[in-house]
């Protein structure tokens, strides 16, 4: 008798939402407004995010064509109002209408074998209507094929995933999310955002786009965001210390989940000086010890740090 994996599986993505941009001039305007292309989005998702006037991270994105005068925007559900408050400030005339369709398009995570069945041949990023849905191919995580499914409802009956797991599965990939605890605190490249996709240097003027550009051409980029272990909880927003120097936070986790096996993993931005020597603990020195595991992709710290 085989025996179930536990990560295989769908679940209702409750902490995630949905923005809507609609009208003639909806790519336009975000384009203008987020830090990847979105006259180009064809068969494809996207990651981007929104910033700032000084370059950080107020939301992040997985963005695709609906209709086709209609933009859709995933986002975690606790920076949605402030974001949909704040993008359609920006608006003014352009045929364009911001709105929050959570109740209206519903998001499940598929992952495992469940997810290879339902995507079949597709490439990361790719998008396809499924049913009365639309599936996205998301990067996998530890190993995981992964899906986003947005929909009214569940695409077929699959097993059921624990939102724990899909939450780490999330963290895992190395694609990080922007939470209420940490807006405004990370510039694009401090979560490696150009590294997975997220920036497009070539697109022109948004919010903080000469921050953000300066950060990767001056060599000024000190900070980068790595994959650790640890035994103990951990929560978006905590701050992270160096052994070395406890009185300033050395970094910052950006997402965080339980690991299956105990304790967590998290995604947390960091001093890259702080890598060199020494140990990181969560919330002060004497706190739970980090333990650096492997990203999905490279991060060219050596070379940020040499700079």
């Amino acid at each position: 008798m085989n025996t179930p994996s536990p990560f295989d599986g769908l679940v209702p993505l409750a902490h995630w939402g949905v923005l809507r941009a609609r009208g003639a001039d909806a790519a336009r305007f975000l384009h203008g407004q987020l830090t990847n292309d979105m006259l180009q989005l064809g068969s494809s998702a996207r990651l981007a995010a929104f910033c700032s006037a000084k370059g950080r991270m107020q939301a992040s994105f997985v963005v695709w064509q609906g209709a086709p005068d209609e933009i859709l925007l995933a986002c975690h559900a606790s920076v949605l109002p402030a974001t949909l408050k704040r993008l359609s400030m920006f608006v003014l005339r352009a045929q364009c209408k911001l709105s929050d369709v959570s109740g209206e398009i519903a998001l499940f995570g598929i992952a495992g074998a469940s997810a290879a069945a339902c995507l079949g041949d597709t490439s990361v990023w790719a998008r396809r209507d499924h049913g009365t849905g639309t599936l996205i191919r998301l990067p996998d995580g530890a190993g995981q094929p992964r899906a986003l499914f947005a929909a009214s409802a569940a695409p077929i009956e699959l097993p059921a995933l624990s939102l724990d797991t899909w939450r780490w599965l999330e963290v895992q990939s190395g694609v990080p999310s922007i939470e209420a605890a940490t807006v405004d605190q990370f510039v694009p490249q401090m979560l490696n955002l150009e590294l997975i996709g997220g920036v497009d240097f070539q697109k022109g003027c948004y919010p903080g786009q000469e921050i953000v550009a300066r950060s990767q051409y001056r060599g000024t980029l000190k900070r980068r965001m790595f994959l650790f272990d640890l035994d103990a909880p951990a929560l978006p927003g905590q701050e992270i210390f160096h052994s070395a120097d406890p009185g300033q936070p050395a970094g910052m986790v950006a997402n965080a989940a339980p690991r299956p096996d105990g304790g967590s993993s998290v995604l947390a931005e960091v001093k890259l000086a702080a890598l060199d020597t020494g140990a990181l603990h969560l919330g002060g020195a004497g706190g739970a010890l980090l333990r650096r595991t492997a990203l999905p992709y490279a991060v060219p710290f050596e070379a940020a740090q040499a700079a």
